[in-house]
């Protein structure tokens, strides 16, 4: 046998380029090694390895699989070349390929007049994009009210119910304190979201001895390597969280002093049934919700520096009006026997004893393994505290419980358990990450009246206070074309993007001229209702032969399945290809005790005819003549979206990027603007961080420390201090309208849904979809989740990640493969309400006994994503989506309700109940339904089989391990488009 010598010396690349990945959105820092072409400088260098950056606070070095398949992305045969105009039908694939100029004259041609007279007639949509500061910016300033990015279709629900509980959220806004915690509770969380951070934590608390408990239908990803694996049936988590709540009640396992200091437990609730200011807070002259002070035997502002509230007991105010402490509301509500581990064991399918269990041990880690910390601090109302005491329980949440019509009471209801144990950002507890906290009040309020040639007034997307906040017309209909805000949706903080299409087809509440999307996958895994979505887009008028959705502009780096059916199509870049901004305006990398945000920048050059979206919106403003846009003689402001970041300002001071700011780029947070500032992220590895004071860093939301902070670096203009909101007024403001006082109320078909739903304090409801239909004719719930090596429906074009995952099969649990003589490889019958699947099953015990699954966005239609027609994912691969609608059953009233949270709008997709029959395989093995295969678009290469890469590199300097590395090679400038 020869031996051979292994080159352990030999370098990746000629070079490195430090940016971030995109692969999913935990924005890890990545090295990307670059391989020069030593016969032409001026080539294209290929990338030949991507690592992660050890320097990088989100993953310090971490990468998965994901990440390291970036390369592959980047090469993907799907990726488009050139602006697209359709020649043919929608759906047809005929399209010729123009130049730039034609592109964006002819979306100007489309878009101008419609700014000028009637903006509202753009409705302008996003999807898992990570630039929402510039797209909601642009869309302001065209002046229309319809703008929104996907987050109505994946978890408003937990930003919304974090903001109006705690001023915070879960994932991007606040992490685990992993360095302390003891025990660690994840909730419907899938192994594709933060999916490096989490598993850094999870190691980091096992190899320390602290436990996990995963609540979850599916025990795939976290939940298999959990301590104590919850198999819960869907939809039911906020009724085992609020058996949690009665337990820590009963037991008296309440965090009493964080909940009098930090929350409006104390705060006087007006006890008057049937009068408008029922269940409303008790205020002063100026405001000021009342506590009753004990010592003083009066009502006194909340705000008062010292006081002793009063918690269980009825009193009466001077006025002689009555009222409650919030506190007793909820322990009257929560002790309620209907919340007892014994009445909600059958609904959860949890029993009664693993309940009880799982709230003892919550209390003892809560209360028996107490953190100290000596480190002073001083709240708000300028109480010094010597010790900082911390609670070692966290909690981490994601849209296994958002994605459903309760979600949003199931999400506040989280909250709730963790403020009763009071671990919200106290050591070992959930901490928030800059900018967050922010009460309610910090937050703008959503605006919606659209005048012609104007931008909009405000920002599009908000936090109603309530009922006054909506956006409607006079008549009471809504201003949105996705009815975001109005009495069918009232906090819609994300907007709904899986109702635009639908009712833009329909013209309700008014039709559409132009439809313009950016890497929303609409016509596939994006939506409901998958081929009825598919109908709308190429439905027409029966009068005059015109589609009902006039013109449909969209975005995207590749041939993705909604591509088909635009009328221009405008090319995107890979992220490797273009500049991007994690801006602490939109959804940056902060971590607890950091400030950071991060950027993208182009490490080659796109070797086709593809622009940046960003840069072309930039672009489509100026020609669109948007004031903050031009100077003042008419030119464009800024040359792409690189200049932008720099040099644009939200408010003096206050830009895209937060760091290296001023004249000398020795400003953080504040500062005018730098026009070396992205050389300056270049050179530090393509991010920026500034650390939390020590004094600061827990206890925010009362800290006086983090509240001068947040105003010193532009989180806020004033100290905002937030105070916890165990009980909503804003919640009961919209309840009293639904039962007919104020100046405000719903239509009289919306009163009940309303009256019953918006609960001051969380509550419990059976998922819309189970409630309305047979049970015994859909037994089943059915939801999907995403794979850890996939991410929305990118991955499945990406030759290396598809190794993994080429196809999907619909998991059955073990007692239903047993009733029906269902085996592997074996195909069944998927039906609901709305449709049927025919797909190939698998046996899985690991899985809650009514509950089948499937991974999500594996299946592609045939022609898509430039896969090979006979591909596996064409092939056997499939969706729940073709299995659920936008609207739910009828209900007898003449209406289709939307199949949403009736709070926030949140897409109830984890709401679908189906049942099984086991069926004949298809024809050639085919899953059913099969689409017509779409006929690939123009410039596309005939799709690649090979899964190999790199094997056709010249040798550069790199090879040679005796040879010193070549010289960097010059990089474009970001600010002036020439070498730097």
């Amino acid at each position: 046998m020869t031996a051979h010598a292994i080159n352990t010396n030999r370098q990746a690349g000629d070079r490195v380029a430090k940016t971030t990945c995109y692969m999913c959105a935990c924005r890890c820092g990545i090295n990307v090694h670059l391989r020069d072409n030593p016969d032409d400088p001026n080539a294209r260098a290929d990338v030949t390895y991507i690592e992660g950056n050890r320097d990088h606070p989100v993953n310090r070095g971490v990468l998965c699989a994901k990440g390291s398949a970036g390369i592959m992305q980047h090469n993907s045969p799907a990726r488009l070349r050139a602006p697209l105009r359709r020649t043919g039908p929608r759906g047809s694939g005929q399209y010729k390929e123009i130049s730039w100029d034609e592109a964006l004259e002819l979306a100007v041609s489309w878009l101008k007049p419609l700014r000028e007279t009637d903006p509202n007639k753009l409705a302008f949509f996003t999807g898992r994009d990570q630039s929402q500061s510039l797209t909601s910016f642009w869309a302001q300033q065209f002046g229309t009210p319809n703008y929104a990015a996907h987050g109505g279709f994946c978890s408003v629900n937990m930003a919304a119910a974090g903001i109006y509980t705690i001023g915070g959220a879960f994932w991007e806004f606040g992490s685990t304190d992993w360095d302390r915690t003891k025990l660690f509770m994840l909730f419907g969380v899938a192994e594709d979201h933060d999916s490096n951070p989490i598993k850094m934590g999870m190691s980091k608390l096992k190899g320390r001895g602290g436990r996990i408990i995963s609540v979850n239908p599916v025990r795939t990803g976290y939940s298999a390597i959990a301590d104590d694996w919850i198999g819960i049936r869907p939809g039911t988590d906020g009724l085992f969280i609020l058996s949690l709540v009665h337990q820590l009640f009963a037991a008296q396992k309440i965090d009493l002093d964080y909940l009098v200091r930090y929350t409006n437990a104390p705060w006087l609730v007006i006890d008057n049934p049937g009068a408008a200011d029922h269940g409303m807070f008790a205020r002063d002259d100026d405001g000021n919700a009342l506590v009753w002070d004990r010592d003083t035997s009066a009502a006194e502002p909340a705000t008062k520096a010292i006081v002793h509230p009063e918690l269980t007991r009825p009193v009466t105010l001077a006025d002689g009006r009555q009222v409650r402490p919030a506190f007793a509301l909820m322990a009257e509500e929560y002790r309620d026997e209907k919340y007892s581990p014994d009445a909600v064991a059958a609904e959860t399918g949890i029993a009664a004893d693993r309940i009880r269990a799982i709230a003892a041990e919550l209390a003892r880690v809560a209360f028996e393994e107490e953190i100290t910390i000596d480190r002073p601090w001083t709240d708000w109302k300028g109480t010094r505290h010597e010790k900082m005491i911390g609670r070692p329980v966290s909690m981490h949440a994601m849209r296994g419980i958002s994605a459903h019509a309760n979600g949003f009471q199931t999400c506040r209801a989280l909250h709730i358990l963790q403020l009763l144990l009071g671990s919200v950002d106290c050591p070992g507890g959930f901490r928030y990450k800059p900018p967050y906290p922010k009460p309610v009040e910090a937050h703008p309020t959503p605006t919606g009246v659209a005048n012609a040639g104007a931008p909009l007034a405000g920002p599009h997307l908000g936090y109603p206070r309530g009922p006054a906040d909506l956006l409607l017309e006079d008549d009471g209909s809504p201003c949105r074309i996705d009815k975001a805000f109005s009495w069918e949706a009232p906090l819609a903080a994300h907007g709904m993007m899986h109702m635009v299409i639908a009712n833009a087809a329909a013209g309700d509440p008014y039709p559409v001229d132009t439809l313009f999307m950016y890497m929303a996958n609409m016509a596939w895994n994006s939506s409901m209702n998958t081929s009825g979505v598919i109908d709308m887009l190429t439905a027409k008028d029966g009068k005059t032969g015109d589609y009902k959705i006039p013109r449909i502009i969209y975005s995207d780096a590749y041939a993705s399945e909604m591509v088909h059916y635009a009328d221009l199509i405008l090319p995107d870049t890979t992220y490797l290809e273009r500049h991007d901004c994690i801006s602490l305006l939109d959804r940056p990398i902060c971590e607890p005790d950091l400030v950071a945000d991060a950027i993208r920048h182009p490490v080659v050059e796109p070797d086709r005819d593809v622009r940046g979206f960003q840069s072309v919106l930039i672009d489509l403003g100026a020609r669109l003549g948007f004031p903050v846009f031009v100077d003042e003689a008419g030119a464009p402001k800024w040359r792409d979206y690189a200049h932008y970041m720099v040099d644009h300002q939200r408010k003096p001071g206050i830009g895209p990027l937060a760091g290296f700011r001023g004249e000398n780029g020795d400003q953080n947070g504040r500062g005018e603007p730098n026009p070396d500032q992205l050389d300056r992220y270049i050179e530090n590895g393509g991010f920026w961080t500034a650390p939390v004071p020590e004094e600061a860093q827990f206890f925010k939301f009362a800290n006086q420390a983090w509240l001068d902070f947040s105003v010193e670096m532009g989180f806020t203009d004033k100290p905002m201090p937030t105070v916890h909101q165990l009980y909503s007024e804003v919640l009961q403001s919209f309840r009293l309208a639904g039962q007919g006082h104020g100046d405000h109320q719903p239509p009289d078909h919306l009163k009940e849904t309303i009256a019953r739903t918006f609960s001051p304090l969380p509550i419990w409801y059976p998922p819309f979809e189970g409630a309305m239909i047979n049970e015994a004719a859909f037994p089943l719930h059915a939801i999907t989740q995403r794979p850890m090596a996939m991410y929305h429906s990118w991955g499945s074009q990406n030759a290396w990640l598809r190794q993994i995952h080429t196809s999907n099969v619909l998991y059955v649990p073990a007692n239903l493969c047993d009733e029906l003589g269902l085996a592997d490889g074996d195909f069944a019958n998927v039906i609901s309400p709305h449709g049927r699947i025919t797909v190939p099953v698998a046996r899985m015990e690991a899985v809650n006994d009514r509950t089948v699954w499937t991974w999500n966005a594996i299946g592609k239609r045939a022609g898509a994503w430039n896969l090979a027609p006979g591909s596996p994912e064409a092939k056997s691969g499939f969706l729940l989506n073709h299995l659920i609608h936008e609207l739910l059953p009828e209900r007898g009233d003449g209406r289709r309700w939307a199949n949403s949270d009736p709070l926030t709008g949140q897409a109830a997709w984890y709401d679908l109940r189906v049942r099984l029959e086991k069926a004949d395989p298809p024809p050639r093995g085919k899953s059913q339904p099969q689409f017509a295969t779409l006929k690939r678009l123009p410039g596309l290469a005939a799709a690649v089989k090979t899964l190999r890469y790199g094997q056709n590199w010249k040798k550069s300097a790199a090879d040679q391990p005796d040879t010193p590395p070549a010289s960097p090679k010059p990089e474009q400038s970001p600010k002036t488009g020439g070498t730097a």
